[in-house]
């Protein structure tokens, strides 16, 4: 891993849009003072050009909490790329469905349908709400001495980029390669008790990755992907099966009583044996003897020492039995608060 990975917390000051010439949405950011330009990719250098895009305008996840929770100080802190930091990782951590991303232009003729015109309706926001702040996570670069920012024109120059996925890179980006250290951006707003969060990837990238290193690996794909329209997406982690349920918090001692429940769209039952259940810490509880039906679901129960499901927010995992991730969700603390309630997913 070569990058210096952390987060940058600070005030939007203003942003110039992206262009063909130019691809990338710039922000300056006011951090106690000290100025930093935050370079949103807007076009990949590899073909196809378009960046894979997902926007959500309320999003809800436990690392929210964890971001506050770790209070950190405005300026760039730097983060170890564990599973236990706020690092980001898109897809161990489920922060989003990356069947969800889709190919975006920088602009294009009409209304919100463009990056440039997605970003700049929140960015606006954060420029004009004065509690309004921003927590880019990325690699960061400067300060660089005597040298004055290209498009702010702010002394030094200082910044944060690689605001977007970095593992399942090939050729020469490899080396960026690492897990939980996946750029992404969040403007909060605390007064409309509202998080957006932004994230970009590259076509050219691969979602089923070495947990070590980041790498690119292949895999077998459970279930073949069904015909779509033209334009729209399949990725290779997509499975017929998926999370649909679980019991967080249990009445009373919630050991043995935490399971979570799976469901098959396929047609055709499909053994379990060795697939696992895996929680926010990557402890895996192991599936054995079990097979689902076509069309139906099942229940898996967790044994209480391995996968645990965490009632201050969390995620689950559904793994294939070589490792590879077939589904994900999250949930927050307001989720799991109740004794004894099933969660939809």
């Amino acid at each position: 891993m070569s990058l210096i990975y952390g987060v940058l917390r600070g005030k939007v000051v203003e942003r110039q849009l992206a262009t063909q010439r130019k691809p990338h949405f710039q922000i300056r950011i006011d951090a106690s003072g000290v100025q930093h330009r935050i370079a949103f990719n807007a076009l990949s250098s590899l073909n196809p050009p378009e960046v894979l895009f997902y926007m959500i305008d309320q999003f809800e996840h436990s690392i929210t909490n964890q971001i506050l929770a770790a209070n950190l100080p405005q300026g760039f802190t730097g983060l170890d790329s564990t599973v236990e930091s706020i690092s980001l990782d898109y897809i161990r951590k489920n922060l989003f469905t990356t069947a969800d991303m889709r190919p975006i232009p920088i602009n294009q003729p009409g209304a919100d349908n463009d990056l440039n015109e997605k970003l700049d309706f929140y960015v606006q926001q954060a420029i004009s709400d004065a509690d309004a702040e921003v927590y880019a996570f990325g690699a960061k670069w400067g300060p660089e001495n005597n040298v004055v920012d290209k498009y702010f024109g702010f002394l030094p120059g200082n910044g944060i980029h690689d605001i977007h996925m970095n593992q399942g890179n090939s050729g020469r980006f490899a080396d960026d390669n690492g897990v939980y250290q996946d750029g992404g951006l969040f403007i909060h707003l605390p007064s409309r008790n509202r998080w957006v969060a932004f994230f970009i990837a590259f076509q050219s990238q691969s979602w089923h990755t070495d947990d070590q290193t980041g790498h690119p690996i292949s895999g077998p794909i459970i279930i073949p992907p069904p015909i779509l329209d033209p334009g729209t997406l399949i990725y290779p982690n997509e499975s017929a099966i998926q999370i649909i349920g679980a019991m967080l918090n249990p009445v009373g001692d919630d050991s043995r009583k935490e399971f979570v429940i799976l469901f098959n769209s396929g047609s055709d039952a499909i053994s379990l044996q060795g697939w696992a259940i895996a929680d926010r810490l990557k402890k895996k509880e192991v599936i054995n003897g079990l097979t689902i039906q076509g069309y139906s679901s099942i229940q898996i129960p967790l044994g209480g020492r391995n996968a645990q499901l965490g009632n201050q927010g969390g995620i689950i995992t559904l793994l294939e039995p070589l490792g590879l991730k077939m589904h994900g969700v999250s949930y927050t603390k307001a989720k799991a608060s109740k004794d004894g309630v099933l969660v939809r997913f």
